[in-house]
């Protein structure tokens, strides 16, 4: 039987790697053969994409000035060809993108070649490089029920954004809501976030005592403002574990009673799946402001709520969160709702239709 080729194509960033291994993982358990096409930072990830054939491009991003945009734009135009000149050689059944500048050549090389192609969304609002391939491919996979800046007339498929199996394995933990203690998970990306680090321990501090004895806080603090966060909470008596990175998040991430945590969306999809409620607070410069349409979405959906950068000061997050400790209900009804937002087959309905693209092509079958 032939094994159909399946090219994936991924900015560097997680946000777009992690979502393409958790595709990868699926597609390699139905049978494919895959190859990676992404940047120098792409390629420092592990997992099952580092074990599959990997192709990098130098294709800059237009940030910066102007000589720098100038330099952008002749980088994608070689890109394109060098990457016209890899596809036709691998000769691929189908070629999926995740978006992210680096992807781009590669998806509009496909595109012009003929190829099966779609691309995946993982945020609640079309990203540049796949607004730019939007209308050009068979299919837009998205990870939310509506995405905004997604062209008119595009054929758009929900999905859900693929997770770690790791999360996965939590959806089934069944949630507590806090009585003796009140557990709280703060993660900020795997470099932590300056905001939580200033607003969090203030904020507990401000708590009435009987709340403040109840916290447990597991809190990712960027190293260079450990010792103060931690100085803080030895202060106001809060019972701390503090790390930069937390190589079990997946399990605290089950642990927690609540979360305060940007809204990237592998971090929303990965609340949504495990269902726990949290405060989101979206990153302000985020492109497009996609992460507040994420978070909107998860909100809106009564898997948490929403509270904007600016807004969020100690005394918004104590009054906040000494609300939330007198109404266990209402975390446990956050918690369901999140739960029920969550798409844990989101691997399994992006691989079915990049088989059935695959399929169509007449080149292949699928694996028993």
């Amino acid at each position: 039987m032939t094994q159909p080729l399946a090219i994936l194509a991924a900015g560097g960033t997680g946000g777009h790697v992690f979502p393409a291994e958790a595709l990868a993982t699926e597609l390699l358990r139905r049978g494919f053969r895959l190859a990676l096409i992404t940047d120098r930072r792409g390629t420092a990830y592990r997992g099952a994409l580092g074990d599959i054939e990997t192709h990098r491009l130098g294709v800059l991003a237009p940030v910066g000035g102007f000589g720098r945009k100038i330099a952008s734009g002749v980088s994608l135009v070689a890109g394109v060809f060098a990457a016209r000149r890899l596809l036709r050689r691998l000769a691929p059944q189908v070629v999926v993108g995740f978006g992210g500048y680096p992807s781009l050549a590669p998806m509009i090389a496909a595109t012009r070649l003929g190829l099966p192609t779609l691309i995946h969304e993982q945020n609640a609002a079309l990203g540049r490089a796949n607004r730019m391939v939007a209308r050009s491919v068979a299919t837009v996979a998205t990870s939310f029920p509506e995405v905004r800046l997604m062209p008119s007339g595009v054929g758009a498929r929900l999905t859900g954004n693929p997770v770690r199996d790791a999360v996965i394995a939590l959806r089934d933990r069944i949630y507590q809501a806090p009585a003796e203690r009140l557990s709280i998970l703060v993660t900020g990306g795997s470099q932590g976030a300056s905001v939580f680090a200033k607003v969090v321990p203030a904020a507990l501090a401000a708590l009435p005592d009987a709340v403040r004895a109840r916290v447990e806080l597991v809190q990712q603090t960027r190293a260079e403002d450990i010792h103060a966060v931690r100085a803080a909470c030895a202060q106001s008596g809060v019972s701390a574990t503090l790390a930069p990175f937390f190589a079990d998040l997946p399990e605290r991430l089950g642990a927690a009673h609540l979360v305060i945590c940007r809204s990237g969306a592998s971090t929303v999809a990965e609340l949504a799946v495990v269902g726990r409620p949290a405060i989101l607070v979206p990153y302000p410069f985020a492109a497009d402001d996609h992460q507040t349409d994420n978070a909107r979405a998860f909100a809106a959906a009564g898997g948490g709520w929403q509270v904007a950068n600016d807004a969020f000061t100690p005394a918004e997050l104590a009054q906040r969160l000494a609300r939330l400790a007198d109404a266990p209900r209402d975390l446990a009804t956050a918690a369901s709702a999140a739960r029920s937002f969550g798409r844990p087959d989101a691997a399994a309905r992006l691989a079915d239709l990049v088989a059935s693209l695959a399929g169509a092509n007449g080149h292949t079958e699928r694996a028993a």
